[in-house]
C-alpha cells in the first residue's frame, strides 16, 4: 500500500525549502509519490495605502521564472512532478492547495525562528502545522547545516 501517494512541497526557493525538497524527493521515490511544489507569491496590501507602488507584474513574472526553473532541476530528479504558483496568504494558499490536489503528505522547510523574530514574523509552517488535514513533515536547518526532519 502506498501511504503518500502525492506530496506537495511549498517553496520560497530558500535554503529550507531545497531541503524539504531534497526529503520530499527520497520519499517520493521510496512510495513512488508525485510531487507538487508550490509557491505562494506576496504582495503586501498594506503597501497600497501608504501610496508606495509595488509592481505586482514585475513580482508574478520573476515568481514563474524562479519556479519554472526549480522544476526543471526537479523533473530531472522525480519526473513525477508539476508546479504550480498563486499569490496570496501562504499558509491558506498552501492548505487550500493541498485539499485540491488531494496531497495526503505536506512536506516544507522552516527557518525555525523562535522568540520575538517568530513573534513578529509569523510562521507559516506553524500555521499550515496546526490547521492542516493532512500530515505535515517540517523540515529546518540546524546550527551547523545539516537538515533535521521533525
Amino acid at each position: 500500500m502506498n501511504i503518500f501517494q502525492h506530496i506537495l512541497v511549498p517553496t520560497d526557493f530558500g535554503e529550507p525549502s531545497e531541503h524539504a525538497l531534497d526529503v520530499a524527493v527520497s520519499l517520493a521515490g521510496k512510495f513512488e509519490s508525485t510531487l507538487t511544489l508550490l509557491h505562494v507569491y506576496v504582495i503586501p496590501a498594506y503597501s497600497y495605502a501608504n501610496g508606495i507602488y509595488w509592481p505586482s507584474e514585475d513580482i508574478e513574472r520573476e515568481a514563474k521564472r524562479a519556479l519554472h526553473e526549480a522544476l526543471a532541476k526537479l523533473k530531472e530528479r522525480w519526473p513525477r512532478s508539476d508546479a504550480l504558483i498563486t499569490g496570496g496568504v501562504p499558509w491558506e494558499q498552501i492548505l487550500a492547495t493541498a485539499k485540491e490536489r488531494g496531497a495526503d503528505l505536506i512536506t516544507m522547510g522552516t527557518h525555525g525562528r523562535t522568540g520575538l523574530s517568530r513573534a513578529l514574523l509569523g510562521s507559516v509552517a506553524e500555521r499550515v502545522v496546526r490547521m492542516s488535514a493532512v500530515p505535515v513533515l517540517t523540515v529546518f536547518m540546524q546550527s551547523r547545516g545539516t537538515p533535521a526532519v521533525l
